[in-house]
Formats: structure tokens, C-alpha cells, sequence
């Protein structure tokens, strides 16, 4: 029999943004092929208290596009309700967008094809795409969702090989998936991607950024009020991922970097920042390091890794 499954699937998250994702839900079904290329677009609420009425009434609406709509009944954070989308879609890319965000061309199916098939002087096969992030308010490109750290050397490129990618715009291949395993269950918010991009990497391969892939996001050029306890998941998953994978100086420059980045956000919550420090140091009896192969180590060297922090 013919394999007749689609090429793509989508999975967004959504927790209490129901006009967000009700946006991002009419931008996905008028882009250009959406119902000859989508296997589905997979909707996770994470437990919202919000009401998505509006939004399940505009899936009811709407059969052309394969939407599937699941309520969990407990909110799963980020990492293991990606876990769950994923583990629902079946088709050979599957591309994760944030809820507050959407595609500024109508062709971006098309052109996220197309990136996985563009040349980038590199051996590995390509298994992670990095969309361009840019303000929906500006128009400019998110700093703080540009996959390298070197921003004024690479922001102006159209493409290169890269040592992470985002999360908030990303596509990746599900083979990779089903050789990497899934997110971290224990990373309820941040630094799952960083993880999920070791392992990937230690597979062979490689992750990549092309700007013909462009979303608009809704967070603030100001940024978003850090929350203490959002921080300190940041800075403990951190440090958890840099265990697991790289030598032990970086475990220590990754923790001291990220406590005082922790203290500068929160306005100096020393409480917090305590609290932190002894999750730090239960990492190394409570973790199990897996490192990173010797060809890995010298593909994040050539991609001008950064990886003291």
C-alpha cells in the first residue's frame, strides 16, 4: 500500500492564552497548502483556567485542517506536555510553535521543507530547524530567541549550522525523537531543549537556522517579569543538562553564573537563591552523566559553542 502520510504536524502548548492560541490557530489554516501538508496540528491545554470555548468552537468550525484538541487534566509544564504532542503526531517533521506566537508567511510550510533540504556545508544530516524569531510589536529580531550566543556575528546570516535551537519556533525531524527519547520529565519550565540538542547531537545530527522561516512573537522587547521560581528552574535545569553531558568546569561555571544572574532578576531573593544552591548540589548524587561523544565535542567547537554558561 502506498504511504499516503502527510509531511507535517504541528503541536502547540497552550496554557491560559486562549486568544493567543485562537489567533495562532486562524494563522495556521490559512497558510498556503495547510490541508494537503498538515497530518495534524495537535493542541495540548495545559490544565488552563482560562476558557477556550472560542478556541474549540473554531476547531468544530474548521475540518479542513486535522486540529486535535486535548485537555490535560493536570498542567504538565513544558517539557512533558511537548512530551505528550509529540508522542501523538505522526508525521516526519513536526514543528512546535509557542502559543503566543505566529507565521508571518503564508508559504512557511513550504519553506520549512525546503530549509530541511537546503545546503549548509555540513555532513551531518539535519534533524533540528531554528526558525527566525522577531517581535510581533517591532518587527525586530528577539535577541533572547536567536539560536547563538554571538547575536552581532550572526544575526545578519541567512543560514548556518547551529549548537542549539529554540523553542518557541522550532522544527524537528520525529526520527530524531524516536532516537533521542523524549524531553526531560523532571524539567517542568526551561532548558529542555538544551538536552533534547546534546542528545540529538550525539546521534549525529545537526541542528540548523534559516531565516526563510519567519514567526512573529508576542512577548514584550522589555521582556517578561521573571518569576523566582521560573528563574531558579532555569538555572537548576541548567546546570542539571550541563552534568549530564559536559566535562565538571562547566557544571561549576554554569551553577556560579546562573546564581547570580537568579539574584539579579529576582532582586537579590536570597531565600530563593539558597533554596537553589542545595538543588545544585544534590546534582551530582542525584544525576547520572552521560558525555558527549568525541565528534559532538568538536561539532560544538566548529559552531562556536558557548558553553561555560
Amino acid at each position: 500500500m502506498q504511504n499516503t502520510l502527510k509531511p507535517l504536524s504541528i503541536i502547540i502548548i497552550t496554557y491560559n492564552r486562549p486568544d493567543d492560541t485562537l489567533f495562532l490557530l486562524k494563522n495556521i489554516a490559512g497558510l498556503q497548502d495547510a490541508a494537503s501538508l498538515l497530518e495534524s496540528v495537535i493542541v495540548v491545554n495545559n490544565a488552563s483556567r482560562a476558557d477556550y470555548t472560542e478556541v474549540t468552537n473554531f476547531i468544530d468550525a474548521t475540518p479542513a485542517i486535522p486540529f486535535k484538541y486535548t485537555l490535560s487534566p493536570e498542567n504538565l509544564g513544558v517539557a512533558r506536555g511537548r512530551n505528550l504532542a509529540v508522542s501523538m503526531a505522526k508525521a516526519p517533521i513536526i514543528i512546535t510553535i509557542d502559543d503566543d506566537a505566529y507565521f508571518r508567511d503564508t508559504d512557511a510550510l513550504l519553506q520549512i521543507q525546503k530549509a530541511f533540504e537546503a545546503d549548509y556545508g555540513e555532513k551531518r544530516p539535519v534533524g533540528i530547524l531554528s526558525f527566525k524569531v522577531l517581535y510581533a510589536s517591532t518587527k525586530m529580531i528577539q535577541e533572547n530567541a536567536f539560536p547563538h550566543k554571538r547575536f552581532e556575528e550572526y544575526k545578519n546570516k541567512e543560514k548556518f549550522v547551529a549548537s542549539y535551537y529554540i523553542g518557541c519556533g522550532h522544527a524537528i525531524k520525529k526520527e530524531v525523537y524516536d532516537r533521542t527519547g523524549p524531553y526531560p520529565a523532571d524539567f517542568f519550565y526551561g532548558m529542555e531543549e538544551y538536552d533534547l540538542c546534546y542528545r540529538a547531537l550525539n546521534e549525529g545530527y545537526a541542528i540548523v537556522y534559516n531565516s526563510a522561516v519567519v514567526i512573529y512573537h508576542n512577548e514584550s522587547p522589555l521582556g517578561r517579569t521573571p518569576h523566582a521560581e521560573k528563574m531558579r528552574m532555569l538555572w537548576v535545569n541548567k546546570a542539571k543538562v550541563v552534568y549530564r553531558y559536559l566535562p565538571l568546569q562547566y557544571f561549576g561555571s554554569t551553577s556560579i553564573m546562573w546564581s547570580l544572574e537568579y539574584l539579579k532578576k529576582t532582586k537579590w531573593d536570597f531565600k530563593g537563591w539558597f533554596k537553589g544552591w542545595k538543588m545544585i548540589l544534590n546534582i551530582p548524587a542525584s544525576e547520572k552523566g552521560s558525555k558527549l561523544a568525541k565528534d559532538t565535542r568538536a561539532y560544538l567547537k566548529a559552531t562556536k559553542a558557548r558553553l561555560w554558561y
